[in-house]
């Protein structure tokens, strides 16, 4: 009877295992000798990876906390007290000049100009290689990857699970037209998942493509990049996007650094920042904003002027990627933007907002704090 009752635990370990394991090869993408030819071409490519202009580390020592201590400890304070609310996403026939609907985490449709570009899609359960193991969403998907309006341009900033998803690409591969706008490297992954070259821009930090009437512009980020145990050989970036009356900034995911400044004295002032503002933590301070960084770099693109543009915050509400309190980084961020007059607009996911027609901004994410 034991012998038998350990064959079965065994039994079904095994089978655990094999369903967590299932289909990671696919979804880490392409391997670091396919992402390599491409790669070299860049000068930021050296020593077999790329390389922040301003150094930074991953992870740093804490005097106040270890980072294991804070797994144990404080992991489930990024949950929310309640189920998070969701929108009924509106997408009206014609694209506006200035608007944005967030999907949740920094998946997002922006509105410039009678185009439509959608942002680091991710439509899956868990941003993770594996289908059973690794953070999983919050709340639901507002709305079905293949019910999303035709879009002109898919934007993608970088190649880490919660900006990159397969199983997102291949949706949109067979119910959009548009292009994948990358950074350099970040191709591979799309090739090996069956997207056709014609459909893939690939491009290098102040490097720019056309798309109708919208210049995309790679800009500088200040992260790093890896899908597997090889981290760095795909370029990372945010994106400045500018049609003939509007400017919107995409921040992708990013630590604070003095360079978009530059960015805006090129590329700025904008109408619309789309900010990182969660998933902070002291043992990360290089590569992920906290919410008072998100307001500086916010007056750094608008040419030094906080009250100037509309600041909508993302990645932060759809997983639990850091330590902090689930309402946290929107408390803080609202409170650092009424210091320096900066404008916020908080969508709940689903939620579009028109830029040019504002309105009451009700205070949702405060009951589930």
């Amino acid at each position: 009877m034991r012998a038998a009752l350990a064959a079965a635990i065994a039994g079904a370990a095994a089978a655990t295992l094999v369903r967590a394991a299932w289909g990671i090869p696919g979804q880490i993408g392409a391997s670091a000798a396919a992402i390599a030819p491409r790669a070299a071409r860049s000068v930021r490519y050296q020593d077999n990876r790329f390389h922040n202009t301003e150094p930074s580390t991953q992870v740093v020592r804490s005097e106040d906390s270890s980072l294991l201590s804070s797994v144990l400890t404080r992991r489930k304070l990024g949950r929310p007290t309640h189920p998070i609310p969701l929108a009924t996403p509106l997408a009206p026939a014609e694209a506006a000049e200035l608007a944005v609907t967030w999907y949740g985490h920094s998946s997002a449709i922006i509105e410039v100009d009678g185009h439509r570009v959608l942002t680091d899609p991710v439509w899956s359960h868990r941003v993770s290689p594996s289908p059973m193991i690794g953070p999983a969403r919050l709340h639901p998907t507002p709305v079905e990857v293949t019910a999303l309006p035709p879009v002109d341009a898919i934007l993608i900033s970088h190649d880490h699970y919660d900006h990159l998803d397969r199983a997102t690409a291949v949706a949109l591969l067979r119910t959009q037209t548009a292009p994948f706008v990358v950074p350099t490297g970040i191709g591979a992954h799309l090739r090996h998942w069956g997207v056709p070259e014609e459909r893939i821009v690939e491009l290098d930090w102040d490097e720019q493509a056309t798309v109708g009437s919208l210049v995309l512009t790679c800009t500088e980020a200040r992260h790093f990049s890896g899908r597997g145990l090889r981290r760095n050989t795909t370029l990372w970036s945010s994106w400045a996007v500018r049609g003939p009356h509007h400017a919107v900034f995409f921040g992708g995911d990013t630590g604070y650094t003095p360079r978009f400044a530059e960015i805006g004295s090129r590329h700025g002032p904008f109408d619309l920042t789309l900010l990182p503002v969660g998933a902070y933590d002291e043992h990360w301070p290089d590569v992920h904003l906290n919410p008072e960084e998100a307001v500086r770099m916010h007056a750094d693109l608008e040419l030094g002027d906080p009250t100037a543009g509309v600041l909508v915050p993302v990645h932060w509400a759809t997983f639990n990627l850091a330590f902090h309190p689930w309402a946290e980084p929107i408390v803080r961020l609202n409170a650092a933007a009424d210091a320096a007059g900066t404008c916020v607009r908080v969508p709940m996911p689903g939620q579009r907002i028109d830029v040019l027609r504002p309105s009451s901004q009700r205070p949702w994410w405060l009951r589930l704090a």
